[in-house]
């Protein structure tokens, strides 16, 4: 998903940096975007890290008025099996990668507002779904953290909002059957998160902060009839 952002933001006029722990990836897909994009190392548990990817931002391009926290892991297993290392793995990445992005950013955001914040959550985060508990934790927290962050930051001009995706077409889904999963029985291109990450990052959206946004092909809208109509 982070590609397809990086890809519609760009398309749409804005500049990107790309942050990842894929080096090969990560700059293969700032070449194929161009002159808009460019690459930096970055581990979201890392504080140093972080700070050289705002600073880097910021030198490139002059500002940072949008931050895209979308980096995460899914990993599975019986609350028997789910060890601790398990557990402050994904917390780690999920959760605290998004704070030390927000804490990191805030100043460059404030700076250059009106400015935007996306954090991705998941229908995880509003539904609990047995052996999935740190990541079903971890996108409930997100939601959290995202209300906190547009409240303290409204009157400085940043805005704060987390999309909650249902099963998108990426590696980390790549054969999951998800027939009667949702009503439209398919997942969704990374295409279509992209151009809603890309219309709260823009100016479109300039009272939309504190929400949570499903892109769920209807999955979370409830049951279907009891009885055949």
């Amino acid at each position: 998903m982070g590609a397809a952002h990086a890809r519609e933001i760009a398309t749409e006029g804005g500049c990107v940096v790309i942050g990842d722990i894929l080096d090969g990836e990560g700059r293969a897909l700032s070449e194929e975007i161009g002159e808009r994009a460019r690459y930096i190392h970055l581990d979201v548990t890392s504080e140093s890290d972080w700070a050289n990817a705002v600073a880097f931002a910021v030198a490139e391009f002059g500002r940072l008025n949008v931050l895209v926290n979308n980096a995460g892991i899914c990993t599975a297993g019986s609350i028997e099996d789910f060890t601790l290392e398990d557990w402050n793995r994904i917390i780690g990445i999920n959760l605290t990668g998004q704070f030390l992005g927000i804490r990191a950013a805030r100043q460059a955001l404030i700076e250059s507002a009106p400015s935007a914040i996306i954090n991705v959550s998941s229908t995880a985060g509003m539904e609990g779904i047995a052996g999935l508990h740190g990541y079903t934790a971890s996108k409930f927290a997100v939601r959290g953290l995202t209300r906190s962050v547009a409240i303290e930051l409204a009157g400085k001009g940043v805005r704060a909002n987390a999309i909650c995706p249902g099963t998108i077409a990426t590696p980390m889904n790549e054969g999951l059957d998800v027939s009667g999963f949702n009503p439209m029985n398919r997942k969704a291109d990374p295409k279509e998160v992209a151009k809603l990450v890309t219309f709260l990052a823009s100016d479109e959206s300039p009272f939309i902060s504190g929400a949570d946004i499903l892109i769920d092909g209807a999955e979370l809208a409830g049951h279907g009839p009891l009885l055949s109509l």
